[in-house]
């Protein structure tokens, strides 16, 4: 779950902020302020259900390449939104849109997490692959061997592409959490030499392999930019598959030796108009 090395040696570019490659990614978490909502009247609340209802359509000209919005469990959000975009003022303008409609004042935000998506410096390249099975003990002049390497070389692509420019799968539950791999004396994870962490990585991708079909991951980096360096999402078909999933892979060395981990957010993916009626905004 690391991000790559700096690009020390890149050639001088135009300035932007829009990224050359992946998108700037927001999580943010509102909690219904009641007061506020009190204060409104029928008029006000149902202008500012039309604002939002329009604001975060996904279809709407101009909204980020990749919006949702769900209700959030527990007492410390009601309402989340993940956004996906080259542009992040494109992400801020939804941010700012809200604070500014005639809801801004009932929608206060809790929490939020800013990071990119990447393509991990663990993400073995077909020539790692290929070295991996040999060590393995596999024979590259057998045909399996060579059907097992080219198989990957055909997927890595498209599984890079979902790393950089993720699709979001239809599933109806979503968690986040931030992390960290920790930086202690016994368990320093940049002190590792990079084959250790890319042997623990591996290890931590196979547990997830067992929930194909079940659960969804993206990593999204946030080194530099936001208090973790990275964003795990989750999708799921189910709730228990979050715990499940986030349960054995804590067993993996990656995680049960090195990694540290924020607070976590449950949510239930749904339309603006069915998240308001539900958190009794109307």
């Amino acid at each position: 779950m690391s991000g790559r090395p700096p690009h020390t040696n890149a050639p001088e570019e135009e300035p932007s902020i829009r990224l050359h490659e992946g998108w700037h990614c927001l999580h943010i978490y509102y909690r219904v302020n009641q007061q506020a909502l009190n204060a409104l009247t029928t008029e006000q609340i149902q202008q500012g259900r039309e604002q939002l209802r329009a604001l975060l359509n996904p279809e709407r000209e101009g909204a980020p390449i990749r919006l949702q919005t769900f209700v959030t469990s527990g007492h410390r959000a009601d309402l989340g939104l993940m956004m996906m975009d080259p542009d992040p003022l494109v992400i801020d303008q939804v941010r700012q849109s809200i604070r500014s409609s005639q809801l801004g004042t009932v929608l206060e935000p809790t929490y939020s997490f800013v990071s990119l998506t990447e393509i991990s410096e663990y993400v073995p390249t077909v020539e790692q692959f290929s070295e991996k099975l040999r060590l393995e003990g596999a024979n590259p002049e057998d045909d399996m061997f060579k059907a097992r390497v080219r198989g990957y070389e055909q997927r890595l692509p498209a599984m890079n592409k979902q790393r950089i420019y993720p699709e979001i799968p239809p599933y109806p539950v979503i968690c986040f959490y931030p992390m960290n791999k920790i930086r202690v004396p016994h368990a320093n994870w940049y002190d590792l030499p990079f084959s250790a962490r890319t042997a623990l990585m591996a290890e931590h991708a196979t547990s997830g392999i067992a929930f194909a079909g079940k659960v969804s991951q993206l990593i999204t980096a946030s080194t530099g930019l936001d208090d973790w360096e990275w964003g795990v999402t989750l999708w799921a078909r189910n709730p228990i598959y979050i715990k499940d999933i986030v349960y054995t892979m804590r067993f993996d060395k990656a995680s049960a030796r090195y990694a540290e981990f924020g607070s976590f957010y449950i949510g239930y993916v749904m339309p603006i108009s069915e998240a308001l009626d539900h958190l009794q905004i109307n």
